[in-house]
């Protein structure tokens, strides 16, 4: 009887990965799950460290180091060689027999599947959104919340060589400094250096690079994205980032970068002053519409006056 049930699970399980394998053609979208190794390898994650035993939401696991071609984002089974093992260990979830946690790598808020790719499908199937997990914690030079910030960060090595040169995640672990533009972190490393320079006369001192990009987060970048957040001013660049207009205004106001940035309304003019004059947002048509005068009116002041005849 459990293996009857254990079987029909695992048909339901494959028919609803080949649904999912359909449905991602279609969109044109990615339902794999991720390799560890080459992820490791694209994000440049080296150190590792022993995290200990805990419970993982099982949502957070998106891929897996030998079993990745095995099962889908959403760990159905995609391969008939899944099916033995999978049974097995549905029908001791039927049975209540507990098993032993899985063993998980740990990027950012990410995981990978070391050992118990079974184990997190049938849970995932049955509903669970918890699992029981020792867990290998895997240290990433920039913040991942998500497989969209692996793969971006994998895409954009730019970005990835400014999080490894500055180790800003170690130094301001909440902070993200995202660039829609190619080439623009080699500027932030500039502003760096920049402050590095002008620190070490303040100080009267050498003053180290971890110690400048920590001072250059708090006393400049910081205080300008806070302003930009109390000005509103990314809403007149709908498809930029803070950091873009961190870039735009210190560039357009080269001064600001030289020293601490002023504090209060004066930074704030300075940057709802930019956005006004540089917003990238399209204008209403219904009030541009509104301000064009009547045809009358135009007629009537660009008509000349007819001669009075004699």
């Amino acid at each position: 009887m459990r293996s009857d049930v254990a079987r029909a699970d695992y048909r339901r399980a494959r028919r609803r990965a080949f649904m999912r394998g359909v449905l991602s053609w279609f969109r044109r979208a990615d339902n794999a799950l991720l390799a560890f190794d080459e992820v490791r390898r694209g994000i440049h994650a080296q150190a590792q460290r022993d995290g200990g035993l805990r419970e993982v939401e099982i949502d957070q696991i998106v891929g897996s180091v030998g079993r990745y071609r095995d099962f889908d984002r959403a760990f159905l089974p995609r391969q008939v060689q899944t099916q033995d093992r999978w049974e097995s260990v549905d029908r001791a979830y039927l049975d209540h027999t507990e098993l032993p946690p899985v063993d998980l790598y740990k990027i950012g808020e990410t995981y990978f599947v070391k050992d118990g790719n079974h184990r997190v499908s049938v849970a995932r199937e049955r509903g669970q959104s918890f699992i029981d997990a020792h867990v290998i914690e895997v240290t990433a030079p920039a913040p991942v919340d998500s497989v969209k910030d692996l793969l971006d960060f994998i895409r954009d090595q730019d970005a990835l060589s400014f999080y490894e040169k500055t180790r800003i995640s170690e130094l301001r672990p909440d902070a993200r400094i995202e660039l829609t533009l190619p080439g623009q972190y080699e500027k932030l490393l500039e502003h760096i250096a920049t402050h590095q320079w002008y620190l070490g006369i303040e100080e009267k001192r050498e003053v180290s690079y971890r110690e400048a990009v920590a001072s250059w987060y708090d006393r400049i970048y910081l205080p300008t994205v806070e302003a930009i957040r109390a000005t509103g001013a990314l809403r007149d660049f709908p498809h930029r980032s803070e950091a873009d207009l961190y870039l735009w205004i210190t560039e357009h106001h080269w001064y600001l970068h030289q020293a601490a940035l002023p504090k209060g309304t004066e930074l704030k003019e300075l940057i709802s002053e930019y956005a006004d004059e540089h917003s990238e947002r399209r204008p209403n048509p219904l009030s541009v519409i509104g301000r064009i005068p009547p045809v009358t009116a135009v007629r009537r002041r660009v008509s000349p006056r007819r001669e009075e005849s004699p």
